[in-house]
């Protein structure tokens, strides 16, 4: 079993860690802050640091059971099992990831009442896929993307019974993945306070604390992908790019 420290502390980008297992197919640690591919979100990359050396990872997926696989690179140097490392990962695109993840959210907040039927994070742009027949003008939801950006929202983990899937499933706005069960506890992701928030779902990625964090977001294009599916493509805008925000 991997303890998943980003699940509680998605800012945390470094952690020392023993080595469980360790070979060219992925190494296991007994902790990590480097998130496993999941959910339409990439694996983190990085370094473990160990006596000296460093081993570049590739990508970390998910393994056996609760295993997360810390993938090397090739030729690596492999830390032996039961040495410590300093798991750290790269930074810069993991929070590039948490600033999308937490807009692809304020975005599936925009569109009531549509199950979302696919998506896919990425550090430059992501996409979300809705059983949509007629989705609002491209113009209209950037201007209201920008607008939830700006009033600099809460965002906040929440760890709920699993049971309240039975009696609130409208929680999951998505059709082909469900949450998973038996672990008896559900992670829950709430962007704004009060009874009625922004954004209140289920999900085991990383965001950022608070939706001003995001920074400004562009809606590239709206695609058609079938008779009801219509995919909605963001990035983040560049530091002297415009983009629609309201007055």
């Amino acid at each position: 079993m991997t303890q998943r420290l980003f699940l509680d502390d998605p800012a945390l980008a470094t952690t020392s860690a023993t080595v469980l297992t360790s070979g060219p197919e992925g190494i296991v640690l007994d902790r990590t802050v480097f998130y496993a591919r999941g959910g339409g979100q990439p694996g983190d990359t990085g370094t473990l640091h160990w006596n000296g050396n460093e081993t570049p990872i590739a990508e970390a997926v998910k393994g056996q059971g609760d295993a997360i696989l810390h993938l090397p690179a090739a030729n690596a140097a492999l830390p032996p099992p039961g040495s410590v490392v300093q798991a750290t990962i790269d930074w810069q695109r993991r929070h590039a990831h948490m600033r999308m993840h937490t807009a692809m959210h304020l975005l599936c907040s925009l569109i009531k009442g549509a199950a979302v039927t696919g998506g896919s994070v990425g550090a430059d742009k992501s996409r979300l896929d809705f059983d949509l027949p007629n989705p609002p003008p491209k113009q209209d939801i950037e201007t209201a993307l920008n607008a939830l950006i700006q009033a600099d929202h809460p965002v906040q983990i929440e760890w709920v019974d699993e049971s309240v899937l039975d009696t609130n499933p409208n929680l999951v706005r998505t059709m082909s993945v469900q949450p998973p069960r038996g672990t008896g506890r559900l992670r829950l992701i709430r962007i704004g306070q009060g009874e009625t928030p922004i954004d209140l779902q289920p999900c085991g990625g990383t965001h950022v604390s608070r939706t001003a964090e995001i920074g400004p977001i562009r809606v590239l294009k709206i695609e058609n992908k079938g008779k009801q599916n219509r995919r909605i493509i963001i990035a983040l805008a560049g530091e002297n790019e415009p983009v629609l925000s309201a007055k």
